[in-house]
């Protein structure tokens, strides 16, 4: 988290209507017909006022241009590592209570932490979203893994909040602070550059259903792998 971070991508999506245009005339139609056509157009005029039942809409997902309209998922997209899914129940969870996609915030532990409940940094944050100590009240305990996701997507959300929605900003934001939304990115630390250039690539794959991840790979061999063992030996994944 950040040494001062939150932020999110606003995203457009669009709608699309059909219209249709017909005209039924004739000179003469018999009594017999006009009640047959009658009836048919009743029908017809029926059917199209029924309502259309909210499981047949299609999900939202993240567009190109980063803003997310409505949680994508309720599951876990597989190109995550195998760390970041022995805690899915957790981050579907986790997620749904800060009202966050959770491949969204699978994003943020795959970088922080790679599921690790235990990770820390030099600049001193903790846990599964690496948060830092003032965002703890006191008596909480950093590395629980409830708290911590409190704690982290709590400010994930806000960041996310803060930049109308705009996941690619809101991961910015969750590594630099909130502030970093509003500047111009040349502005960013280094450090912040590089986070939103494998996390959002990595949340776009994720929310597009693919299986593989080009970028999430190119992190892992550039920067995750030590951080993924670690976690795997914590977790006792072989």
């Amino acid at each position: 988290m950040p040494r001062a971070r939150t932020s999110y991508t606003s995203n457009r999506h669009t709608a699309a209507s059909a219209q249709g245009s017909g005209c039924l005339s004739g000179f003469f139609i018999p009594p017999l017909a006009v009640l047959l056509v009658g009836f048919l157009l009743a029908f017809f005029v029926k059917g199209l006022s029924t309502p259309v039942q909210a499981e047949s809409l299609p999900v939202v997902a993240a567009t190109a241009q980063g803003r997310v309209a409505a949680i994508s998922s309720t599951s876990l997209s597989p190109i995550f590592t195998p760390e970041i899914h022995y805690w899915a129940d957790s981050i579907t969870r986790w997620a749904a209570a800060s009202n966050l996609d959770p491949n969204l915030a699978a994003v943020v532990m795959q970088i922080e932490s790679c599921g690790d409940p235990r990770a820390t940094s030099r600049a001193g944050a903790m846990g599964l979203f690496q948060v830092m100590p003032y965002h703890f009240k006191a008596g909480e305990s950093p590395y629980a893994p409830d708290t911590n996701a409190l704690r982290g997507l709590g400010y994930l959300k806000r960041s996310l909040d803060a930049a109308g929605g705009n996941a690619r900003l809101a991961l910015a934001g969750y590594n630099g602070g909130i502030g970093v939304i509003s500047r111009g990115e040349w502005t960013w630390a280094a450090e912040t550059a590089r986070y939103v250039k494998y996390g959002y690539p990595i949340y776009e794959d994720a929310s597009r259903g693919v299986t593989t991840s080009a970028s999430l790979n190119e992190w892992y061999g550039r920067y995750g792998a030590g951080l993924c063992r670690q976690a795997a030996q914590r977790l006792g994944i072989p």
